[in-house]
Order: C-alpha cells, then sequence, then structure tokens
C-alpha cells in the first residue's frame, strides 16, 4: 500500500522524540529543524547503552568489545540495506562538511590540470567550497547559477557546461534555504551520458524522507544523521567502481576496506552504533502504519510516502499565509507539491532579528544566510542580512504551524 493512502498517526509519532515532551521547554515550537532536528527515542536509548555497557574499543575477542563492533556494524547494514545500496558502500563521518572535504583531495588526486568540475550556487557551501579549491591544482571549476527570481536550476544550464573534460558534477538534492526539491534523477542521466560522475549532497533532502540512491543513480550520496533524527554523523555512500578509482584517504593498511578508505579520522564508535537507531524508528513507522513484511528499502520509501503526506498538509496554510502578505518575499516554490517543509522568506527586517522576535513568542526558527551565501547573493540579498527559515518534518504538528502563523502575524 502507498504510504500517501495513509494518514500518519501524529500521536504515535511524536511520542517517538522525547525531546517533545521535554518540561524545560514546554511553550516551544521547533522550527529550525534544517538545522538539526530532535533525535528520536531508539537513537538516544542506543547510545545511552552503548556508553554504558559497550564503550571500549570495538571488534575484539571479549564479549563487549565484540558486541560493540556488532553494534557499529549493524548501523552500517540496516542502514546501507534502507538507502538501497551494498552494506561496504556506506561510511560515516564526523560531518558532510568533512566528508566532502576528504572527498574533494581525493578527487584532487585524481583529475589532473584541465579537468573540470561543475558546481552549483544553490548549494550550501559544504557542496561547493571544498570543491571550488581545487582549482589551485589546475582543475577548472564551472558554476551552474540559478535563476535569479526563482532559485531554481535549469537542466539547460547543466547541458551547457558539460563536455568531455567535465569529470564530476555536484547537485544539491533540496536546497536548503528554497525547500525545493531537485530532479537529481533526470539531472545524474545527463552527468552519466556526458562521461561524469555525480555527487549529491543530500543533506536537505534526506530528513524527508531517506532516498533510494540507486533509483537516484548518484555515484556519491551525502546526509547528515543529526538532522535525520539521528546523533551527530556524517553519511555517505560512493559507488564500488569510483570508491576502488579514487585514491585511499585513510590508513594505507585499510586501503582493501570500501567503508574506511575516505573517514581518515577515527569514528565515533558511540554515535555510528546509535544510527542503528534510525532503522529501528523507521521500522517503528512502518510496523505502526503497514504492518506486513517488506524489503527495507520498500519500508523507507513507504515511511518516506507518509512523511511527505504529512509534511504537505503543514505547508498548505503555512505558504497560503506567506503568499497573502505583500510586505515579504516567499523564497523558493510556492506549490505545496514542489515543497519540502524547509520555508524562508525576505522581509525588511534582517532574518536573525526576525528569529529572535519569534523566539520571544516560543518559536524556534532560524535567521541568516545557512551558508548558502552564494545562493542568498545570487537572489540579490545581502548576506548581512539574511532571511528567516522556518523549517519542519513530519513530527510537527498542525497546532505548532497555527502558533507560527500566530507568531509571524505579529513580529512581521
Amino acid at each position: 500500500m502507498d504510504g500517501q493512502e495513509l494518514a500518519l498517526d501524529l500521536d504515535f509519532v511524536r511520542a517517538q522524540f522525547p525531546a517533545l515532551a521535554e518540561p524545560a521547554y514546554p511553550d516551544h515550537a521547533h522550527f529550525e529543524n534544517a538545522g538539526g532536528s530532535y533525535a528520536c527515542g531508539p537513537v538516544i536509548d542506543r547510545l545511552t547503552r552503548f556508553y554504558r555497557e559497550t564503550k571500549v574499543q570495538p571488534y575484539g575477542p571479549a564479549p563487549a568489545t565484540r558486541r560493540a563492533g556488532e553494534e557499529m556494524d549493524e548501523a552500517r547494514s540496516r542502514l546501507a540495506a534502507m538507502l538501497n545500496v551494498e552494506e561496504d558502500l556506506l561510511s560515516f563521518g564526523p560531518s558532510t562538511t568533512q566528508n566532502t572535504y576528504v572527498l574533494a583531495q581525493a578527487f584532487g588526486e585524481w583529475m589532473a590540470p584541465g579537468d573540470a568540475i561543475i558546481v552549483t550556487n544553490q548549494d550550501h557551501e559544504a557542496n561547493t567550497g571544498p570543491w571550488r579549491r581545487l582549482e589551485r591544482r589546475g582543475i577548472e571549476v564551472r558554476e551552474w547559477q540559478v535563476d535569479p527570481e526563482t532559485g531554481a536550476l535549469d537542466p539547460a544550464g547543466l547541458a551547457r557546461l558539460l563536455d568531455g573534460r567535465v569529470r564530476l558534477v555536484c547537485l544539491p538534492h533540496c536546497s536548503n534555504i528554497l525547500g525545493r526539491m531537485n530532479p537529481v534523477a533526470e539531472w545524474c542521466r545527463m552527468v552519466h551520458e556526458a562521461g561524469a560522475v555525480a555527487c549529491v549532497d543530500g543533506v536537505s533532502a534526506a530528513p524527508h524522507g531517506l532516498p533510494d540512491v540507486a533509483a537516484l543513480g548518484a555515484d556519491i550520496y551525502l546526509f547528515s544523521s543529526y538532522k535525520t533524527y539521528g546523533p551527530h554523523q556524517g553519511i555517505m555512500t560512493i559507488s564500488r567502481a569510483l570508491a576502488e578509482a579514487l585514491p585511499n584517504q585513510g590508513h594505507y593498511f585499510n586501503a582493501g576496506y570500501l567503508s574506511k578508505r575516505f573517514t581518515p579520522a577515527g569514528p565515533d564508535h558511540a554515535q555510528i552504533a546509535a544510527c542503528a537507531g534510525m532503522a529501528d524508528y523507521i521500522d517503528a513507522l512502518y510496523a505502526r502504519h503497514f504492518g506486513a513484511a517488506a524489503a527495507p528499502a520498500e519500508r523507507a520509501r513507504a515511511v518516506a510516502g507518509l512523511q511527505r503526506a504529512q509534511e504537505e498538509a503543514l505547508l498548505a496554510p503555512l505558504l497560503a499565509y506567506l503568499r497573502s502578505r505583500n510586505d515579504i518575499r516567499l523564497l523558493g516554490p510556492r506549490d505545496v507539491a514542489e515543497k519540502v517543509g524547509t520555508v524562508a522568506i525576505a522581509a525588511n527586517r534582517p532574518g536573525a532579528q526576525l528569529a529572535e522576535a519569534l523566539a520571544a513568542q516560543g518559536i524556534m526558527a532560524g535567521g541568516g544566510d545557512f551558508y548558502a551565501t552564494r545562493l542568498i547573493t545570487a537572489l540579490g540579498i545581502a548576506p548581512e542580512h539574511g532571511v528567516l527559515r522556518m523549517s519542519f518534518v513530519h513530527y510537527t504538528s498542525r497546532a505548532e504551524v497555527d502558533r507560527l502563523i500566530a507568531a509571524l502575524d505579529r513580529v512581521l
């Protein structure tokens, strides 16, 4: 059954997030989820148990150390299955920014002067800055630019930039400002037809439903578990052919392990193990709403459908309210069907001031450029002025959205 045909059991969902019942902040509503989501209960439970029972060097012969390694392996295998990639193609790192930086060092060694990379000015800086620095090595960097009115990327612009010299194209799955979910499967096909590889930043997309990476066709897919109901880790998948071709960035004796080739820093064992709680949560949602058994990737897709339906129901009144005002600029798509629960506006007052005013109303939102300075500038907004960003996910309630609208009415 398609997840879109069912209504999300919001009471069940909210019961999975201890922060939503935290008595220290009874009157606050969380609308800065794009900066970091609440952690679900299974993640917190696993993290706590790991520190209490198995905080030892993993993969040894003693029971505690053997169990520590098994819990880390469980997180990798279960998340890989939900993302529809092979287990050894998934890696953990301290953050997506760090993972991208390490990958850029590998590509810098692999590519030759005169080769080209395509980046966009729609991205968060994590998926553009490290690649642009490769110009120092003689690699050409080409920028696929957004429409200055809408912020959208026209595939015709990508087609004009692609030629036989392009080895890598770096793409955003979703803008962290515009909330626009990009058709990256189509773009990845274009990239592959040109003989290049595609690196997709999914940090702003994965919180709204884990993707089927194989179906997208991304050679590299990166996202952050702390924005996807988990601990503070970066998660990335790399296709086998590419992982084997790129120079090893880890210890030389780990070169034969694909999951270690691009994570030179020592991993946070407890946080990796706790990432299995993300899979626990998805499985719990699936069991609650569907019951019947299914493959991990199918479960993830079904739950993503539930998440999407809930977000659309919340987006409708918020976007309708914002469209009704003539004193703000609503950035990105104005249609519910084209947008995730990330909504940004430009107003007369700086974004940070508006976020501060909302905080006094019990609304946790964000103001600034959100590391998307190039996009903000391209849209004609001064980065120091910034935007107000209100971002939510499927555990947000309609009552919280109504509170947000009422607070906006008071502060705008």
